[in-house]
């Protein structure tokens, strides 16, 4: 898989996949993360990729000259190296909330481009004619969409094949079953200060455990995501 990050602030997007699994996984082959600087495609002695809103209004918006042209040389750059055409992705407060499903259905695309909304976002033009998907981390606002890409990259390579190491460990987190959050986990030692791990954690009988851990899932979401559970009906 390639992934090409356009934004402001590469460095931004980059720093928090260059360590650890994201890291391991770039070693192994399974991924190639590119950013770029989309300055590097505006035009004139200022190489301006922002200005402001027609009709009025507060802030500045991305132009949409840079970023046609970044996402025009990108898929060029995919068909020479015999990759399919990328799929363009929107990190935008407006797009739809990211989810363990989405971020599964990403991995089976060659190829990705993220575009990283900066200022209030992007010349609509953008997003009419040339991304697939817009995706949002949440309700909340980012200083820009370049946190966002390295979270929703974060998301999509830790679940290639082989990055983890181990399969089960996608399988047996939260969000692998949309509707409940992972069951509390604990370690050794089995008594710290008197604060006890589950006696049944201990037993051996791997059906009761599987029933425990079952049980004290649907109380972890009870507590923390009720929302999860009224999605299902």
């Amino acid at each position: 898989m390639v992934i090409d990050i356009v934004s402001l602030f590469p460095q931004i997007a980059l720093a928090p996949l260059s360590d650890s699994i994201i890291k391991r996984a770039q070693d192994k082959g399974l991924v190639e993360i590119r950013a770029h600087q989309l300055r590097d495609w505006a035009t004139g002695k200022h190489k301006k990729t922002d200005d402001y809103l027609c009709g009025g209004g507060q802030g500045m918006l991305l132009k949409p000259e840079p970023i046609f042209a970044a996402v025009d040389t990108l898929k060029g750059v995919a068909e020479k190296e015999g990759r399919h055409e990328p799929k363009v992705i929107l990190m935008t407060p407006q797009g739809k909330p990211l989810k363990q499903a989405m971020a599964q259905s990403m991995t089976t695309h060659e190829s990705l481009i993220i575009l990283c909304g900066h200022y209030e976002g992007v010349d609509h033009r953008v997003i009419e004619h040339l991304v697939d998907f817009e995706i949002s981390l949440g309700d909340f606002i980012l200083t820009n969409g370049a946190i966002a890409a390295a979270v929703l990259t974060d998301a999509i390579v830790r679940l290639l094949p082989d990055a983890l190491g181990d399969s089960r460990s996608s399988e047996e987190e939260s969000f692998s079953t949309p509707s409940l959050l992972e069951a509390p986990a604990y370690t050794k030692p089995i008594d710290f200060n008197g604060l006890k791990v589950p006696e049944v954690l201990s037993s051996g009988h791997h059906g009761k455990i599987t029933e425990w851990k079952k049980q004290a899932a649907l109380e972890r979401t009870r507590a923390n995501r009720p929302d999860l559970l009224q999605s299902e009906g």
